[in-house]
């Protein structure tokens, strides 16, 4: 009776151990199943990754539109798109001049506005690009920047002179003010280079946008928008002027 219960005890032992491991199928199946879960989960994170990286450049946005607001509160006008020497060569962008009110003053202190902006005398400065300058979007070498403003003689900015509120008479939220250009087109966040008309209404195939589907832009009465690749390009042109009085509609 004894060696009967023995060999029981070791058929029973022996089913149990069988019964505890994992088949080959059993193993393709279950490598199957966490592979058709990782698929399934890459795409959610890429799409959070892309949304993170949209929220930061809008914040961008209305960090630089808060800046040039603040300016415009203390001298009466936003400021000019550059300053130039008595000889009418570029100096300085707006980026720099709307540092002391983007909680930059120590890096603008450390610039000459009386040399260029490339002059050897403010190139550890140049160097120093602040964070909302910085698009998340793009990669590429330190110190170049996507956003720029729309300049010209009836753009946001002009080219050398200041321009008042008052004188966006189309109403400031529908008038863009600064935007996000594609990474060919970046420029050094210091150099007095900005975007035109053309530029903007060029702006229009997916290809050109870090975004997928369009592009952001800051209006001037502070806002941010999201522009549709698709966006006609009569509204581009309506919605670069200050003053030409068209009837702009939903965009």
């Amino acid at each position: 009776m004894f060696q009967t219960f023995g060999r029981r005890s070791l058929r029973v032992e022996s089913s149990r151990a069988g019964s505890g491991g994992f088949t080959l199928v059993e193993l393709l199946v279950v490598i199957a199943i966490i592979g058709i879960l990782i698929a399934l989960l890459l795409p959610a994170t890429r799409n959070s990754r892309e949304a993170a990286r949209r929220s930061q450049c809008k914040n961008n946005l209305k960090q630089i539109l808060l800046a040039l607001h603040n300016y415009h509160d203390q001298y009466q006008s936003f400021p000019p798109a550059w300053t130039v020497d008595a000889s009418g060569r570029r100096l300085h962008s707006w980026r720099t001049l709307t540092l002391p009110f983007a909680d930059q003053t120590p890096l603008y202190e450390q610039i000459d506005l009386s040399k260029p902006w490339d002059d050897p005398v403010n190139a550890e400065a140049a160097k120093q690009t602040p964070s909302i300058y910085v698009c998340p979007s793009v990669e590429f070498d330190p110190g170049r920047t996507v956003y720029v403003a729309m300049v010209g003689a009836e753009a946001f900015l002009r080219p050398v002179s200041p321009r008042a509120i008052s004188e966006i008479t189309d109403g400031t939220s529908n008038t863009v003010a600064v935007i996000e250009v594609n990474k060919a087109q970046a420029v050094p966040w210091m150099s007095p280079q900005d975007a035109d008309m053309a530029m903007f209404v060029g702006l229009k195939s997916p290809t050109d946008s870090h975004h997928t589907g369009g592009g952001h832009v800051g209006m001037a009465d502070g806002t941010v928008r999201f522009l549709s690749s698709n966006l006609e390009e009569p509204t581009r042109q309506n919605l670069a002027t200050v003053a030409g009085g068209e009837e702009i509609g939903e965009f």
